[in-house]
């Protein structure tokens, strides 16, 4: 099956986070909180995602409030911090919203995303993903994680589902009045 047929069946997107929507770095304040940049772009994308009537989530391994924050603003779905084995959470949410493996999208990087990565319907990975996950992807972004690969993935898989632009453009307005 090609690509773009694969991800015309897309009805949720979820994705990891360190190394994927951020590039990976992590800063650690005084008080020893970490911090981590967000691309506007991806947030972006995840919006859009959302309007364009896909449902969005994020499983990783890390706990932050911080994302917990970013994941409000930008009303992701599904939320899932400190998973290292990620396969079963991605089976729970797959249960509770009656879809099927196959209707699942999932963006990562690193070692802990590839048992998802080979399972999902439609798999993605950032440019400087480990070279194991580039192996078991469907999609390779042409940018590192954190600058707006997330958001490459998703704008795919909505010009395969024949997203039409216009539409959405008009809905991204309306959220700013």
């Amino acid at each position: 099956m090609k690509n773009r047929e694969r991800s015309r069946r897309i009805k949720m997107i979820l994705m990891d986070v360190d190394g994927t929507l951020t590039d990976g770095s992590l800063y650690l304040l005084p008080d020893g909180e970490e911090v981590k940049g967000y691309n506007v772009r991806d947030g972006m994308g995840i919006l859009m995602a959302r309007l364009a009537g896909l449902r969005t989530g994020i499983i990783t391994g890390k706990t932050s409030k911080a994302l917990e924050a970013r994941a409000a603003r930008l009303h992701v779905d599904e939320l899932h911090q400190g998973i290292l084995d990620k396969w079963p959470v991605v089976e729970e949410i797959r249960d509770r919203y009656g879809l099927e493996t196959e209707d699942l999208a999932f963006i990562g990087d690193d070692l802990g995303d590839l048992s998802v990565l080979k399972k999902v319907g439609f798999s993605g990975a950032v440019s400087d993903a480990h070279p194991e996950i580039l192996k078991h992807c469907h999609f390779i972004s042409g940018l590192p994680g954190g600058k707006g690969a997330v958001r490459e993935f998703i704008e795919f898989i909505l010009s395969s589902q024949g997203q039409d632009w216009a539409r959405l453009e008009k809905k991204i307005a309306a959220l700013k009045d």
